[in-house]
């Protein structure tokens, strides 16, 4: 039986992903906190990982060098070299990473649709997307979430600010899902789900559009869903929420507890803003383990945190919590950005895993690179969790099995000191020295 490998990233000492020697069994380990694996107990499958495909992240790819543009596509996408993304999503219509505000229907009242089109698409957002799928050489699942409808659809006659969408406009919106879906497959870009509204009870300065459960509930089960499988795209995956992790279990309840609406559902989208509430995710679950659940957006707010290694942490923390409560995958926001947090067209500028400094043609890996990767890099399509114990709070951990049959274990050190522990992965054993403030990937060969 081959050792178990071990890969690390420290906040000190340079290690980033880095393979250390294979670990030793533990002599005496009766004495050491432990994580313990049974690879036999097997729960959700994995859908992937990724990121998010925005405007800025794309304007801001490709003001890049052509080696540049390249090093960032193999980063995140490259199965061997890179994390292997498979999960990512992209706005349709702007959102607050987007250059301006846009819609795909800009004509006033035009409900048949016959202006729309997807040319402000084709500038960065495509370009970028079709590169990454290029380089992946596999297929990336993409989910599709709008922001705002059109103005002219909404009771405020603007893409900020909140609004609802007047009624008269569901039927009209409903087909905008179904020509973007058809659009984007024509440019060799499939989709593969859609969420009705990014964060549908915030009424935000930037694209926005508000949701009661009841409208979010109607909309479904009498306009996108119907039209969706009228147009014989019923197997593109509708998510539901698409906002914070407070409010999910009594959005979820509106929705599922209509049959005709929850048929056409495959799941509950969160994010990470605001409290935790990792107990809602589950909750969720236990309610309704027929439906799926999907982190859909996360980044650390209010500018691009330079250096940062609570960034990487804040990641991973919600990662293993989210995961180890049947969270089926995991999408970042912003795969890109400048040096500044942007761009952004009302100055909400976030972190992204890695910044770009085009005056300089550099890219800059943050902490949440390395730490997302200590997941992604890991896990093969189809991975399923599986059952994971530390009999330390200090080491929040989880694992999964590939198809391959290697198993990864996933555990982190986010203290100020370091930690031994024995980990067992079924038969196996040994010994793991986690230094302070640090993530570690062990994995099993397959057998």
């Amino acid at each position: 039986m081959k050792p178990l490998r071990c890969w690390l990233t420290a906040r000190d000492g340079g290690a980033r992903l880095s393979e250390q020697a294979p670990l030793p069994a533990p002599a005496d380990h009766s004495h050491l906190p432990s994580v313990w694996v049974d690879p036999s107990r097997r729960f959700q499958s994995l859908e992937g990982f990724g990121g998010a495909f925005t405007e800025a992240a794309a304007v801001t790819w490709q003001q890049l060098g052509a080696a540049q543009r390249e090093a960032l596509l193999k980063a995140y996408f490259d199965a061997t070299a890179g994390h292997g993304y498979t999960l990512c999503r992209v706005h349709m219509n702007s959102c607050d990473f987007a250059l301006s505000n846009y819609a795909h229907v800009e004509m006033p009242g035009d409900t048949a649709l016959a202006s729309f089109n997807i040319e402000r698409d084709r500038q960065a957002l495509l370009p970028f997307i079709q590169a990454a799928l290029r380089v992946a050489g596999r297929p990336i699942k993409l989910l599709v979430s709008p922001w705002s409808p059109p103005a002219w659809m909404k009771s405020n006659g603007q893409m900020n600010h909140g609004g609802h969408l007047r009624p008269e406009c569901r039927d009209a919106w409903a087909r905008c899902y179904v020509r973007f879906i058809q659009d984007y497959a024509a440019e060799g870009v499939p989709v593969w789900g859609v969420s009705v509204q990014n964060e549908p009870a915030a009424n935000q300065r930037w694209d926005s559009c508000l949701y009661s459960a009841e409208e979010e509930r109607d909309f479904v089960r009498d306009h996108l869903g119907p039209t969706l499988h009228a147009a014989g795209l019923g197997h593109v995956r509708i998510v539901v929420w698409d906002h914070n992790r407070d409010l999910m279990v009594e959005r979820a309840s509106v929705m599922y507890s209509d049959p005709e609406a929850a048929k056409y559902v495959w799941g509950t989208g969160f994010h990470w803003y605001g409290e935790n509430h990792f107990d809602h995710v589950q909750l969720v679950h236990d309610a309704w383990p027929d439906k799926q659940l999907l982190f859909t957006e996360g980044c650390q707010e209010g500018g691009p945190h330079h250096g940062s290694w609570e960034l990487g942490e804040r990641y991973a923390r919600s990662i293993i919590n989210d995961l180890n409560r049947w969270t089926v995958g995991w999408i970042d926001w912003n795969l890109l950005l400048d040096m500044q947090g942007g761009p952004n067209h009302v100055g909400n500028l976030c972190s992204a895993p890695i910044l770009a400094d085009a005056a300089t043609d550099t890219l800059h890996h943050q902490s949440s690179y390395f730490y997302l990767g200590h997941f992604a890099r890991f896990a093969q399509p189809g991975a399923r969790r599986v059952l994971c114990a530390a009999t330390r709070e200090q080491l929040p951990c989880m694992a999964f099995v590939n198809p391959d049959g290697s198993t990864a274990t996933v555990v982190m050190n986010a203290g100020e000191d370091a930690i031994d522990f024995a980990l067992t992965v079924a038969a196996q054993r040994a010994a793991v020295h986690l230094p302070p403030r640090s993530i570690a990937t062990v994995v099993s060969d397959p057998g």
